[in-house]
């Protein structure tokens, strides 16, 4: 295993632990009413740009928020190393995809109100569309997750 190999895979390793901390943090604040349903924020139930850019699911302010800040969180360190490369970019934005499946799965496996048998689409309702058991942004976001490790490695291989 190259040494690129094994720092993408401990960076990934990394944000599984950055989702599990999260999803913990997350049922504090949710508890059992997934999706932002009991807190009070605003929503938007339906329009055509969450069936496109949000998987048909609900826009809350809750979620806008958290999104947004994670997505800082994530590009950070090229905002502060003082270069910009497109391994770094991509490599963020597969961390990015790693964090949100990881997150996500584990608040319903760690969330005493749900645990994995509750991971379906009649108890997770706001995750509209399934796919072997799994909702299809899981299968989406490994796959990117995926195929942006193997990019910033062959980018990191030819310096850029």
């Amino acid at each position: 295993m190259s040494a690129g190999l094994r720092r993408v895979l401990g960076y990934y390793a990394w944000v599984l632990l950055m989702g599990f901390f999260f999803a913990n943090a997350e049922i504090q604040i949710e508890g059992g009413a997934g999706w932002a349903t009991s807190l009070p924020t605003w929503r938007i139930e339906h329009h055509w740009l969450l069936d496109i850019f949000w998987g048909g699911r609900a826009m809350t302010g809750y979620h806008a928020w958290v999104f947004s800040f994670m997505l800082l969180v994530f590009f950070m360190p090229m905002a502060f190393n003082g270069r910009w490369r497109w391994s770094d970019f991509v490599l963020s934005v597969g961390g990015l995809a790693t964090f949100w499946v990881s997150e996500d799965c584990l608040w319903f496996v760690v969330n005493p109100a749900y645990g994995w048998a509750r991971l379906d689409p009649v108890h997770a309702h706001w995750h509209p569309h399934w796919l072997l058991g799994l909702p299809v942004d899981y299968w989406w976001g490994a796959a990117l997750a995926v195929g942006m490790a193997a990019l910033h490695l062959a980018l990191a291989r030819r310096g850029r």
